[in-house]
């Protein structure tokens, strides 16, 4: 028997996470104004609290549906952290300090153009429209394996960009540089095709049944 301290551990995480994901953007915009030279050791600490943010989301949602502690805050808030570690962390990496390198061709900064992130914000705004609406009928519309591939893509993405807009001698390395593009792009390609099968899938449940997940907790 699960006692009430287990029982909260889930949203526990959940509320943690968006201290670190908080965190993580305070660390860009401090990285943004630092000096190129002087970037080394900051850009590890924020793509440490990265990774320790995108993994505490795989383990909160674990939990919640291993214990069936699924709660109407998990559901919210999962997912609203989500958006502000992901999006937050793009918007930075495409403002000037961060997006542009130098006069130097190798260095190319973090690499992340504003329309890249547009896509982004478009992609969730819509798909959470569309969530909304749909939940508020009683449909529920939790994350396919699309969402997730693009939300796995997304935080390899992240902090590869940064590390890139910090320790800029990776970029001397050609392998490095055209990972580097292949990864970005792989991202933002992936966020912009996951929409569609999010779309046909809303479409189905509006002309069929529900035949939804109500245990899932964090649709991406």
């Amino acid at each position: 028997m699960l006692t009430q301290w287990w029982k909260i551990l889930p949203n526990a995480i959940t509320s943690v996470r968006l201290l670190f994901a908080a965190a993580t953007l305070v660390l860009l915009d401090i990285l943004s104004r630092t000096p190129l030279l002087d970037r080394g050791a900051l850009g590890w600490w924020v793509c440490g609290i990265f990774v320790t943010a995108a993994l505490s989301d795989v383990l909160d949602g674990w939990l919640a549906r291993r214990w069936n502690v699924v709660t109407a805050y998990g559901r919210v808030m999962d997912p609203f952290v989500d958006k502000v570690l992901i999006l937050g962390t793009f918007i930075f990496l495409a403002a000037p300090g961060l997006a542009a390198g130098s006069t130097d061709s190798r260095i190319v900064g973090s690499g992340v153009a504003a329309w890249m992130v547009v896509v982004m914000v478009a992609r969730e705004l819509l798909v959470t429209s569309v969530r909304g609406f749909l939940e508020g009928m009683g449909k529920p519309f939790p994350a396919d394996r699309f969402g997730k591939a693009k939300m796995f893509m997304q935080s390899v993405a992240g902090p590869w960009c940064v590390f890139a807009a910090s320790e800029t001698w990776i970029m001397n390395y050609d392998f490095c540089r055209v990972g580097h593009q292949v990864v970005l792009w792989m991202a933002v390609v992936l966020t912009a095709l996951s929409g569609i099968p999010a779309l046909w899938r809303a479409g189905s449940l509006l002309r069929g049944p529900d035949n939804g997940n109500t245990n899932a907790r964090a649709p991406h």
